[in-house]
Order: structure tokens, then sequence, then C-alpha cells
């Protein structure tokens, strides 16, 4: 009798514990981390990848990322409303100050800035020099078929057609990189504007993210804008060649992206600052608009757990998440650049002790 009722409880709990798992779903060793992210929307496409593959490598771990711009990822971080942030402007002093807590600026690739145009009949190679590019943004050029355009492009047949300036609405790391470069080719653009996330443009119309920039060229005769390339192929957009430092006709295209991020390198290595403008770097081949971006990281995490999962991510990210970059446009990181990222995420902290197991 004994034995019977002993079986006959343990059915029962086995009973109830099926029902409960039915109803609530399973218990804590099946429960999924969400983490939570904002940002850029620079690197988008790729983060994107990489939060949609990296479930493979934890299932126990989902990303939510909101692409709002850098200057909202900036915010957000600031707010603690966030476990991680993005940005493609580096922090300054001030800014890293303001947060209250050490945060890590981690690189993740590096990017190229397309100018993107609407022009009936021309595809893909207008040529366009760095100070008409500035002029364009300055509103001192306003024609597409002004002779300053002609000059460079003597075969293609441009309309006498207004230009109709097109740039981000709301703060953003891709207008730091793009107005960093505009500052260094134009010393009125310098004076008159300067660069940030945000500054007030002399002309033009506003589209909130590199998404809503895109859109704008897209649908409208006559514009331009300023697009990471990601966006550029996506969309199925046109691109400029710029000329460069050297004095070269370059196209946003990988291999002048990556050796734009090479010269970089370089600088964080001797300056231990990740801290660097690729913009107009010298180099034959080089792009001259790109930048790296960035996750914002706190050094000392609020959560053991959440923490683990993190420092494991960007391990993961700055290794394996690499192999990604190519097939979406961006420059996988330089291996000094990897260097650097394994000592900061081995100093990533939770009371104190380092959260990334021995590698």
């Amino acid at each position: 009798m004994r034995q019977i009722r002993s079986f006959f409880g343990t059915a029962v709990a086995m009973a109830v514990a099926l029902l409960v798992a039915l109803v609530f779903g399973p218990g804590p060793a099946g429960a999924q981390m969400l983490m939570n992210g904002a940002g850029a929307t620079f690197p988008y496409p790729l983060y994107s990848k990489w939060f949609d593959e990296y479930t493979k490598v934890d299932k126990n771990v989902r990303f939510n990322y909101q692409s709002i711009g850098s200057g909202g990822g900036i915010e957000q971080t600031r707010k603690r409303t966030v476990d991680f942030g993005a940005s493609d402007a580096p922090l300054t002093d001030q800014q890293l100050a303001a947060m209250g807590r050490p945060i890590l600026l981690i690189p993740t690739v590096a990017g190229s800035i397309a100018i993107s145009y609407n022009i009936a009949g021309i595809g893909s190679g207008l040529r366009l020099t760095p100070e008409n590019i500035a002029d364009i943004y300055l509103g001192t050029l306003t024609k597409w078929n002004d002779p300053r355009l002609k000059a460079n492009n003597p075969t293609l047949n441009l309309p006498d057609a207004a230009i109709v300036v097109v740039h981000r609405a709301d703060g953003s790391g891709t207008t730091f990189h793009f107005t960093s470069f505009l500052s260094l080719v134009s010393p009125e653009w310098d004076k008159k504007v300067g660069h940030n996330t945000s500054v007030s443009w002399p002309v033009g119309l506003g589209g909130k993210g590199n998404e809503g920039v895109a859109g704008v060229v897209k649908q409208t005769p006559g514009a331009v804008g300023y697009v990471e390339l990601a966006y550029v192929t996506q969309n199925k957009l046109t691109y400029a060649e710029v000329k460069n430092h050297d004095g070269q006709w370059v196209a946003p295209t990988l291999p002048a992206t990556t050796a734009a991020a090479a010269g970089g390198a370089d600088e964080m290595a001797r300056t231990h600052d990740v801290r660097v403008s690729i913009s107009y770097t010298p180099g034959h081949d080089t792009y001259p608009i790109a930048g790296f971006t960035y996750l914002l990281i706190s050094k000392e995490q609020d959560n053991a757990e959440k923490g683990k999962a993190l420092v494991n991510f960007l391990w993961w990210a700055t290794h394996d998440g690499q192999r990604f970059a190519e097939g979406l446009l961006y420059a996988a990181l330089p291996p000094q650049v990897v260097k650097i990222n394994e000592e900061l995420i081995k100093s990533i902290t939770y009371q104190g002790r380092p959260l990334l197991a021995a590698r």
C-alpha cells in the first residue's frame, strides 16, 4: 500500500510539472536572455546579421537592437536604458565623462560613406572632387550642369537641373564622418559648419537614418546624399567616384575601405586610443570618406549573467563574426585592432572581477 501511495504521489507531481510547463513554458534553464541595444544605423546591416548568427552559438541569448542613430545610442547609453550602445562617432573625453561611469569603445568594423545621386540616365561613376561635394552642401554649387562638375565629367550629359541636397535629420555618426571629411577638405565648411553628429545644415532635406536618406535620394529626381555603402547596394543606388588625398579617383569599394582602415589601425596601435579618423587619409587606393564604428560598453557590468553573455558575444564578433563583414561591404578589423579589442574585452568586469573566461 505504501508503494502504491508513493507511486501515486510521484505520478501526480509529474502531471502537475507537465501542466505547469505547458501553461508557463520551460523553467529558468530554458529561459532566453534578452540583450537590448540601440544606436548607429551605419553598421545595422552587419549587426542584424551578427545577432541572427549568434543565436546558433548561444541559443539562450537574443538581441533587440534599435537602429536609431549614433546620437540616440550615446544618449541611451548615458541613461542606462540599454545593455549596450552603438556609435560611429568616437566619443570625446567630455562625452565619456558625462556617462557617469567608465565606458569602453569597442571598434567593430570600418565602412565607407558613398555619395549617391538620382540623375536620369546617369549610373554610378559620376566624378566629384572633395571641393565640389563641399560646395554642394554649402549651397554654392546648385546645378548639375555647373562647369565645375562638367570639367570632371566631360562624357556625361549632365542636365540643367537643380541639385537637391539630402542630409541626416537625426544625430548621426555617419554625419560625423561625412562632416569630418568636409572640414578637412574645405576651410569654408570647417569655419561655417564644422563637424559633429549633428550640424546646422546650410541647405537641404533631412532623412532619418541611413535608410531615410537612401529613401529620399531614390525617390527625388536631382537628389544627392551621403549614405553608408551597404544601404547603397541594398537599395540599388548609384555612387560617385571621389578624388582622394593622393589625387586618385576612387569608388567606395571594399578594398578602398580596407585601405583606409589599415591606416587607422596603425594609428590605434601607436596611440593606444581607438578614437581615430580615417577620413581623407593618404594612400593611392584609399577611399576618402570612411570611418570605424563602435559598440559602447560599460566597463563595470551591473548584472553578472548578462555581462558574461555580452563579453562572450563581443569576443565572437571580434573574431568569428568578422567573416560576415565582407559580404556586406564592411572592412573587417585589421589584426592590430583585433588585439586591442581582446584587451578591452578582457577588462570588462562585474564587481571588479573580469567576466571573460581565460583565453
